[in-house]
């Protein structure tokens, strides 16, 4: 049997991965990104903040060795859903069963003056580019704004926000700086009341203003003012923006998508079309835009497809994750949260501790060890 799987992050690797190990030989499955490595979302704000250099965040899919596995760096030119065939770079892929774990892609140009006056945090290359900028910044008016919804990690900004704070305290900046947040949702993390208190206590105790409900729809870059979507504007000197996000290109042209994502089946991933699942941010299926969501989606589609090849009952998803939330100071929170269709989601924080961002570090490095070890 043929699996194609298109991208892979969380969901692609977690995918592949299981594959293999429950396989080995037996399936033929290949793995199609066009990037050279992985990098945790996560990680990106490491490299901001000049707490790793992007090198050793990055992850090679060149050192995976896995029985039944072959990765191919190409980009994906087309996708035919109905006879699962997959143009790319590297050549045409027929597959039995498709599996399009794609991502969201960042579009920093959909948002007027964000290039030119700004900087893109979420990006890896966006995340470079503002880490050798920030050593030149000496303080004033800081700015952490969301451009549109969805958006991938739905805490970054607010970690973006806490770690700005401890980022200017160390150099002796804070006194002469101001830190703004604006979310388009009422409270910080919607899913998770205890999370979103917790934030705004944090917000609160450093100073940091947090205005919520709304978006920023532009940037001034000549008179440095983010125009937000009630019409009122913010001054900055450093403005960090979250872009605008939609499915790839090659996925819109496929017919895939609908209303702007992939719609799936909620408890088994699959698409309408026969033989064609979808994971992850390119989906409508309802959790939050985050890697841990896609690698749990990824392993219902992995246990559809060995019910195929030896038979059985797969496990319907079933909406759970967990996610860290940095709230700085060396401390981290964890937010066990469930998205269940038709019903608000629910979401419980633990911490923030510091033996929880030990325990970040290793969901990081266990990942690492079994997706690329």
């Amino acid at each position: 049997m043929r699996i194609v799987i298109l991208g892979a992050g969380f969901g692609g690797l977690e995918l592949a991965t299981s594959l293999s190990e429950q396989h080995g030989d037996a399936l033929e499955v290949t793995l199609v990104d066009h990037t050279e490595g992985f990098t945790f979302g996560f990680a990106k704000l490491d490299v901001i903040f000049g707490r790793s250099p992007p090198a050793a965040v990055r992850h090679r899919y060149s050192t995976i060795d896995k029985p039944g596995l072959r990765f191919v760096q190409a980009s994906v030119r087309a996708i035919d859903p109905h006879k699962r065939r997959v143009q790319t770079d590297a050549g045409s892929f027929d597959a039995d069963i498709l599996v399009v774990a794609l991502g969201a892609d960042l579009d920093a140009s959909a948002t007027p003056g964000l290039v030119e006056g700004g900087f893109d945090f979420y990006s890896e290359s966006g995340a470079e580019v503002l880490a050798a900028a920030l050593p030149q910044f000496g303080g004033g008016s800081v700015v952490v704004g969301v451009t549109s919804t969805p958006f991938k990690c739905p805490p970054a900004p607010s970690e973006a926000a806490l770690l700005m704070h401890d980022y200017l305290t160390a150099r002796g900046l804070r006194g002469a700086s101001q830190i703004c947040l604006v979310m388009p949702f009422g409270v910080p993390v919607p899913p998770s009341p205890a999370a979103s208190a917790a934030l705004l206590e944090a917000f609160a105790e450093r100073g940091i203003e947090f205005v919520p409900g709304l978006l920023v729809t532009g940037l001034d870059a000549d008179s440095q003012q983010a125009l937000l979507s009630d019409g009122t504007s913010r001054p900055y000197d450093l403005f960090l923006g979250v872009p605008r996000h939609h499915v790839p290109a090659v996925v819109e042209q496929s017919g895939l998508a609908v209303d702007g994502w992939i719609p799936v089946d909620p408890y088994t991933l699959q698409t309408s079309f026969a033989d064609v699942y979808a994971v992850g941010d390119v989906t409508s299926v309802g959790t939050a835009k985050a890697g841990v969501f896609a690698e749990g989606q990824a392993k219902i589609v992995a246990q559809q497809i060995s019910a195929r090849v030896n038979g059985g009952v797969a496990q319907r998803y079933d909406g759970h994750g967990i996610c860290y939330l940095e709230f700085g100071g060396g401390q981290v929170g964890q937010v066990d949260v469930t998205f269940v269709p038709g019903r608000p989601p629910s979401g419980i924080l633990e911490g923030p501790s510091a033996d929880l961002a030990a325990h970040k570090t290793n969901f990081g490095t266990s990942r690492v060890a079994r997706w690329f070890g």
